[in-house]
């Protein structure tokens, strides 16, 4: 491909368009001529999926650390030449990925294009700035040890995959965040950067003309980077289980019931629309039973929740620690219902729901070019939003039941956490494989 003018992909969504520069580097380019803004996000296939235990976190402290200093800028010259064009910054790591996002005046487009492709491509890491974010970084994993909700799904992610990276919280451990240094980030950085790794998205109210002009930014800022080989997480084996923590002081307990589900790779919808059906909107099962008719919990909730080589269907609700059985044994006994048979209102209002999330989802800038680039990961492009709800539409009962019928049948997980007593989580594993039979 010639430095002139990057290949124009052909159209891989409803508009959205895919073009793969000689560095192995993908532009997708969203235009959405409503926005009055332009979002644009560099994503690195690379998470806490792809470390190891001794590295675990250090995906996370890099999302950090390259923005503390690149060849040519510092730390305070980085923040200034984002926000003198009004530019909003955000960053985040997950377990399959992580995102580098910049989002401001469309005019402003191929500004971020260059910043966001120096901080991947040029970081200096420096020294001190490292062990002043470490503290930023200790207090981060401080408050997540604070907060109940975020002990409940590291219990359950420990329920579902033991010690694989699946199963390890994002932001690592605290002996590892104390131990990282400078040399090792740069190293784990170096690995994970390669051209079919990297993406760079955009969606704004873009012609032609900005769309060429991006895919010249991306071609221009990942010259020096080579295509090197897709970094595919090992597939997460589910095992199952149960655990529990007892929180000091807490006057509330918060459960996570879960069940494996198929990962992103397999492209399958049935899960996402027993979600719906199960327990999305106050007439669901689940928000029906347990809030309306019990008065169990203030808040539940139903997901499908799939990344790249993992798969879970998660119900989760928080009660008082006298009524956690009860609240367990009113989902599983939900779940067994809905195995021998799905409502037939159920249904129509799950698929109509989905209909208004796929509409919401059309107006939501940041969540397409998300999905676009996952699917862009895993399926080498993305996949249209009109296509993934009419196969969402086409779900019927007969799968639905199957699928319900299928995670009966699984090992559940379960995990609890806050008022709770000494065997709370025995118990709970007890019940949960007594109601499941």
């Amino acid at each position: 491909m010639s430095a002139a003018a990057p290949a124009r992909g052909t159209p891989a969504g409803d508009d959205i368009e895919l073009a793969t520069l000689a560095s192995g580097v993908r532009v997708l380019t969203l235009p959405m001529p409503g926005l009055h803004t332009a979002c644009v996000g560099l994503y690195l296939r690379s998470g806490s999926l792809h470390e190891s235990e001794r590295q675990a976190g250090i995906g996370h402290v890099v999302e950090h650390m390259v923005y503390k200093g690149t060849a040519s800028r510092d730390a305070r010259r980085i923040n200034l030449d984002a926000e003198r064009l009004g530019a909003q910054a955000n960053a985040h790591t997950d377990k399959d990925h992580s995102a580098f996002q910049l989002r401001g005046l469309p005019a402003h487009a191929v500004d971020f294009v260059h910043q966001l492709a120096e901080l991947l491509c040029t970081p200096s890491f420096p020294a001190a700035e490292l062990e002043a974010e470490r503290a930023v970084l200790l207090q981060e994993l401080l408050e997540t040890e604070d907060d109940p909700f975020t002990i409940a799904f590291e219990l359950f992610d420990k329920a579902c995959y033991g010690s694989q990276p699946a199963g390890r919280p994002v932001i690592g451990r605290r002996r590892n965040l104390e131990r990282f240094g400078c040399d090792e980030l740069a190293r784990w950085l170096q690995q994970q950067r390669s051209g079919c790794n990297l993406v760079l998205a955009a969606a704004g109210p873009f012609g032609a003309a900005e769309v060429t002009a991006l895919q010249r930014a991306a071609e221009a800022g990942f010259s020096g980077i080579g295509p090197g080989t897709a970094n595919v997480p090992p597939a997460a084996r589910w095992l199952g289980g149960s655990r529990a923590r007892r929180l000091a002081g807490a006057s509330q307990a918060h459960l996570v019931l879960g069940f494996p589900i198929a990962p992103w790779a397999a492209a399958e919808p049935t899960a996402t629309v027993a979600a719906a059906v199960l327990g999305e909107g106050m007439s669901s099962p689940l928000l029906d039973e347990v809030r309306e008719r019990r008065g169990l919990a203030y808040h539940a909730a139903c997901s499908a929740d799939v990344i790249d080589g993992a798969g879970q269907f998660v119900i989760e609700a928080s009660t008082g620690a006298s009524q956690l059985g009860e609240l367990l044994s009113v989902a599983t006994g939900l779940l067994r219902r809905q195995a021998d048979g799905v409502a037939d209102d159920d249904l129509q209002r799950a698929r109509h729901q989905l209909a208004v999330r796929h509409a919401r989802l059309c107006e939501r800038p940041w969540q397409r070019l998300e999905g676009a680039v996952l699917d862009t990961f895993v399926h080498g492009a993305p996949r249209r939003p009109r296509q993934l709800l009419d196969e969402q539409l086409a779900v019927d009962a007969a799968r639905l039941r199957a699928a319900f019928e299928a995670m009966c049948a699984a090992p559940a997980a379960v995990a609890a956490c806050g008022q709770l007593g000494r065997t709370t989580a025995e118990l709970l594993r007890n019940q949960v494989q007594a109601a499941l039979r």
